[in-house]
């Protein structure tokens, strides 16, 4: 019989810049973080999953946390780094293995964009050279295509990212914490049309740590606690297009958002109807815009209505990205899922401060998208 699975503590180091600690060391810092606000020693975790993209393998984070000879997994899977880590460590509790374990992510990236090369993606040359991978022009054609088809303006995008900045103001541990108006949104430098620079996030620093234990431990252990009633972890189908995706198929399929959403609805046993509260991969504006429809929270097309009517604000029916997600928290890879989990965890326990969402809170759900095309969905619940 497979066991629950519980999150019963959480760790983050501030989102943003911070010279002088390394990307691992903010990972230790999220870690023992956590660990403390548990009354947990490093000693007490019996296995650890972690990553990051550019600051290095998580595993050796054991130098200054404990030699205890815990196996410890490196995870690297793009943006979904984090949320690979956590689904590594949930089936291993899952599986009866073991009571206590730890998902960390971390990163520390250079100032600028992100530059990826093609043969690291099984890409040629030319697509490089035509600057398709960078990434601010692939979002900025497949958000033109669905404003096209389904009737998405500049001034949504806009209000998504005035959203995000307003939240971020509310939150500790986001990097962007001023308040931006839509006019100055819209006006700023167009970066790739029709995405501004305030419509974008920005590579930064940061970590994440979460205690998952099963559901004997949670109980034992008598904390704060919600159980993981999903983690799925899926890559592209046929016919979708996706981040490096060379060309765009006649025959369309679905999205490997579309596909780990699916899953992990059926993994709890819930819908989209039912969830309280979601943290949404917005790399930049029109992701949010698109992941709503993708995660079935709405039709295509209907997001002008749910923007329009404030639906998504910390107050609306649906609240999402409550501490600004990636745009206003900035995303440093190997973090920026477990954020989305952390913010989940807080808001349904209660600890969210100023930025709590009103009313009792049941269901909470995660994505994160990153390239080449691979989507993690969490769901919580209190």
């Amino acid at each position: 019989m497979s066991e629950d699975v519980f999150i019963v503590g959480v760790g983050i180091h501030p989102f943003g810049r911070t010279p002088g600690l390394s990307g691992l060391q903010q990972g230790v810092f999220a870690v023992r973080q956590a660990l403390d606000r548990a009354g947990l020693a490093w000693r007490n975790i019996q296995f650890a999953f972690g990553g990051s993209d550019a600051a290095g393998n998580a595993d050796t984070m054991v130098s200054e946390l404990g030699l205890t000879g815990i196996p410890f997994i490196n995870v690297a899977n793009g943006c979904a780094t984090g949320g690979s880590a956590m689904f590594g460590a949930y089936s291993t509790i899952k599986s009866g293995e073991f009571d206590l374990g730890l998902a960390v992510g971390f990163d520390k990236h250079p100032r600028g964009s992100f530059s990826p090369l093609p043969a690291d993606w099984g890409l040629p040359d030319w697509y490089g050279e035509t600057g398709l991978m960078l990434t601010t022009q692939f979002f900025a054609m497949k958000i033109q295509r669905y404003m096209s088809l389904y009737g998405i303006t500049s001034h949504m995008l806009g209000a998504i990212a005035q959203k995000a900045f307003a939240n971020g103001v509310l939150a500790d541990h986001a990097w962007r914490r001023e308040a931006v108006d839509i006019d100055t949104i819209l006006n700023s430098q167009m970066v790739s049309d029709p995405l501004t620079k305030f419509m974008f996030c920005s590579p930064g620093e940061g970590a994440v740590a979460l205690l998952l234990a099963s559901g004997r431990k949670a109980r034992e252990l008598g904390l704060p606690a919600v159980r993981l009633r999903a983690a799925a972890v899926r890559t592209r189908p046929p016919g979708s297009f996706e981040v490096f995706s060379p060309a765009l198929d006649l025959e369309r399929g679905g999205s490997p958002t579309s596909v780990a959403s699916q899953a992990a609805f059926a993994m709890a046993g819930v819908g989209p109807e039912d969830i309280d509260i979601a943290q949404l991969q917005d790399t930049e504006a029109g992701a949010e815009i698109m992941h709503m429809a993708e995660n079935g929270f709405c039709a295509d097309g209907e997001q002008a209505a749910w923007i329009e009517e404030g639906r998504t604000r910390i107050d609306g029916s649906l609240p999402v990205n409550t501490d600004g997600g990636c745009l206003a928290c900035g995303e440093p890879i190997g973090a920026s899922g477990l954020r989305q989990v952390y913010e989940n965890y807080v808001q349904l326990t209660g600890q969210a401060g100023a930025r709590q969402v009103p009313g009792k809170l049941r269901l909470g759900y995660s994505h994160v998208y990153g390239a080449p095309g691979v989507s993690a969905v969490a769901i919580v619940e209190r």
